[in-house]
């Protein structure tokens, strides 16, 4: 065999294994900010399951509360569909904004309703809330490890997608876009925010 025949053969052979090599390494990366993005669902759909029973909870004790407890079961709802539409497309930029946003007015209204609740020495005495607002609190810490999980998963596959030769590739692999992080609008406060401290 020819010489001049085996050298090209082996360079085609070496690019389409480097190749191969990319596009399994950016399907990991999207597939582990996919899982991050999981972890993340779940502690959201935990928290957003706790709020009907502080809700219902303050409500015997709040019965001229109604609108800042409407409030936050109307923000509670528009979490959750902003939950279900990033679910359906994590890191997509629209999709992350959505849920940020929705988050942010969740927090707000549970900001809202924990500053009314000072004012019921016996909802803050109650049993039933102090357990909610334990496990209120505990979920928001899960949520916000979750959300850095997440957070880095994107930037690494990013990082990666945009290094050099990857970004030769990747659009051509079905990566045509950076994933979004998920940002809340004041990390520090949203993740305060909820606690409800009796």
């Amino acid at each position: 065999m020819d010489l001049s025949l085996i050298i090209p053969v082996v360079l085609v052979g070496a690019l389409l294994i480097y190749g191969v090599s990319i596009y399994n390494r950016l399907v990991t990366l999207k597939n582990r900010y996919q899982n991050a993005f999981a972890q993340i669902e779940v502690q959201l759909k935990r928290r957003h399951d706790l709020i009907p029973n502080l809700v219902e909870t303050a409500r015997a004790y709040m019965s001229h509360e109604r609108e800042t407890l409407q409030a936050v079961t109307e923000a509670r709802n528009a979490a959750e569909v902003g939950l279900r539409n990033a679910a359906s497309r994590p890191g997509e930029p629209g999709a992350m904004a959505e849920l940020a946003g929705a988050e942010d007015a969740l927090g707000a209204a549970l900001g809202r309703l924990n500053v009314v609740m000072e004012a019921y020495p016996d909802l803050k005495a109650s049993d039933n809330m102090q357990q909610l607002s334990e496990t209120l609190t505990s979920t928001e810490n899960r949520v916000a490890f979750a959300r850095q999980a997440f957070n880095d998963a994107v930037m690494q596959y990013n990082t990666y997608r945009q290094s050099f030769p990857p970004v030769l590739l990747a659009g051509s692999f079905g990566h045509k876009q950076d994933a979004a992080l998920l940002e809340f609008a004041d990390s520090a406060e949203i993740q305060s925010a909820p606690r409800v401290s009796f």
